[in-house]
């Protein structure tokens, strides 16, 4: 399981991987779950990449937050009746 801070590290690594700085700790556990990969650039550069299994997870994070909205939509018009 994901701790708070590395679910917010990998929704970095998606929205701006160049703006991550890569000695960050949460990274490491993102790169053994294997839920990203490091590529190398020019001049010694290296940037983080979302794999597959990185992006269904934030996939799945979505499809949980959506769920969680609309449970919370529904209750509220429950209420009103």
């Amino acid at each position: 399981m994901l701790s708070p801070h590395e679910l917010a590290t990998l929704m970095l690594v998606r929205s701006a991987p160049d703006q991550i700085d890569t000695t960050r700790i949460e990274l490491d556990t993102l790169l053994d779950y294997r839920l990203i990969s490091i590529e190398p650039r020019a001049g010694g550069w290296h940037r983080p990449m979302l794999t597959p299994a990185g992006m269904h997870m934030l996939e799945a994070a979505a499809r949980l937050e959506r769920h969680h909205d609309g449970d919370a939509l529904t209750t509220e018009d429950d209420n009103l009746l």
